[in-house]
């Protein structure tokens, strides 16, 4: 990508990824790499971030990165650690705060300079770290202070290099968004040039150029990633893309029949693949979540093999990895990122299917995505398509499952979905689904005892999934929505409404 970079060195801050976001927001460019891996091709970038991170800078065990080929050869902005870390480390002290300063501040003191151009003081900044910086580096020059924290911001004097204490990328600075502009835009002189259009076109031409007239085969989830991925490869290299869309039986009640009739007018070329009683067969009996998990991972994999060796001379797999995926397998602090491919709609394949793997999104977040598939036209309702797990229904019955739970939960999820959309609360939830549990309770119906099923229905908001606060729908919804499964889904006698949020819960049940 040709663009006027911005490279993020990440730390292991838990707000490394919104740092890029808010970045991509203002159309630019960035990448985030570890600290330990700075690229070797820096004259790509045309400014650089430090971020956060959960370590101390006077730690025995502290993060060190070399900025030789960065610090005042490139404009820098420091933030939080990377602050401490440049205080730390040039002359200034870094000592542990008398209290954890943590949550909002206002700026008490600002100086007038281009990093706070339109920002003054009473703005409301985000603070999340226990040391503090009790001197500036050499050569420091202080721009911005809170009632609590003397040396908020500051700068080098004779280089392009800002620091701050607070976080500018979190949504409770008010004005964060602001001064990023200001240093990436009117101090290191960055174009915004980084949008869904330019993105289509360079990404349409660089996969003709790879792919040339090769056959690529992708596995459609029904999702937004697969659908966005599958749109941009078809304008790359049109009916040399196969689509293979699979009906593991644990869809969303008619969600086969009617995604692949929404694929009709996407000019897409699909194989729907009806492969429901395989995969129930395989997951009879089977009720730890990890055994269901792998039972589908596997039937996938045989049926996708199977459908795949059917289209004669086949070279590419195509993936709707996404960007967090990509991060997260080269974290700064190893996280948790090994195991996220294998949740992929089409992640673990074996080596024995032998194509090359083609990753048409791999730069980008979901939200990117959504807008990307926007500016090529595709429907509004498939890009705001909540997220749905890969193993489908089958991690919302809890233990084993058979069709007549399988049906009894489509039901009630149809309901719940539809009732949402009808009361214009579908697009102020992130996710929402509901959830067989495994026990009966007795009720009382039509004056006769009752010992059936119960339901829990689940709602929540997000950014990406990694946190979630649940919904607080309205009393009348759940009221009328509770009455309507309980009236019409047989096998279901009691509705209960999940109010955990993520963490300590997490959004599905297995």
């Amino acid at each position: 990508m040709q663009h006027n970079n911005v490279l993020i060195l990440d730390f292991g801050s838990q707000y490394t990824q919104l740092i890029a976001r808010r970045v991509r927001e203002l159309n630019i460019y960035c990448e985030i790499h570890p600290y330990n891996k700075v690229p070797d091709q820096l004259n790509k970038y045309h400014a650089v971030i430090l971020s956060g991170s959960p370590f101390s800078v006077r730690a025995d065990n502290a993060p060190h990165p070399d900025l030789t080929n960065i610090r005042g050869k490139k404009p820098m902005l420091a933030v939080c650690y990377g602050a401490q870390y440049l205080a730390h480390f040039s002359g200034g002290e870094v000592a542990p705060s008398n209290t954890r300063e943590y949550g909002r501040a206002n700026l008490s003191f600002v100086k007038e300079d281009d990093l706070f151009k339109g920002i003054s003081t009473g703005s409301q900044v985000w603070m999340s770290h226990s040391d503090t910086i009790k001197a500036l580096p050499t050569h420091g020059e202080l721009l911005a202070s809170t009632h609590d924290v003397e040396n908020a911001a500051y700068k080098i004097n004779n280089e392009q290099t800002y620091a701050l204490q607070f976080h500018p990328e979190v949504y409770h600075s008010t004005d964060g968004k602001q001064l990023l502009e200001n240093f990436l835009v009117h101090i290191a002189g960055i174009k915004q040039d980084w949008t869904p259009q330019s993105f289509v076109e360079e990404t349409v031409s660089d996969l003709k150029s790879k792919l040339g007239n090769d056959k690529v085969v992708l596995g459609l989830s029904g999702g937004v990633d697969s659908s966005v991925a599958a749109m941009l490869l078809h304008k790359a290299i049109g009916e040399n893309l196969y689509c293979i869309f699979v009906n593991n039986g644990l869809l969303r009640k008619n969600e086969f029949t009617e995604v692949l009739k929404q694929y009709e007018g996407m000019g897409l070329n699909v194989k729907g693949v009806d492969a429901s009683a395989r995969f129930l067969g395989a997951l009879k009996g089977l009720d730890d979540p990890e055994q269901k998990r792998k039972a589908i991972g596997r039937v996938f994999i045989e049926v996708f093999d199977d459908e795949a060796h059917a289209i004669q001379d086949v070279k590419w797999l195509a993936q709707g990895t996404i960007y967090p995926d990509v991060i997260e397998s080269v974290s700064a602090t190893g996280g948790p990122s090994a195991t996220i491919k294998s949740h992929h709609n089409v992640g673990g394949l074996p080596d024995f299917m032998k194509l090359k793997i083609v990753e048409p999104l791999k730069l980008l977040f979901k939200d990117e995505v959504r807008r990307v598939g926007a500016s090529m036209g595709m429907d509004k309702n498939l890009l705001g398509r909540h997220p749905f797990p890969g193993p489908g229904l089958a991690i919302r019955i809890l233990g084993d499952l058979t069709e007549e739970k399988v049906r009894i939960l489509q039901d009630v999820d149809a309901i719940f979905i539809s009732n949402l959309k009808s009361w214009g609360l579908y697009d102020q939830v992130w996710q929402a689904g509901a959830i067989l549990l495994p026990v009966n309770s007795v009720g009382v119906m039509g004056d006769e005892r009752t010992y059936e099923k119960c339901v829990a229905l689940r709602a929540v908001e997000s950014t990406d999934g990694m946190t979630a606060d649940w919904v607080n729908l309205p009393y009348e919804f759940l009221q009328k929505t509770s009455n309507e499964i309980i009236n019409k889904v047989k096998g279901v006698n009691r509705v209960v409404y999940d109010i955990s949020s993520k963490p300590p819960a997490t959004i599905e049940w297995e």
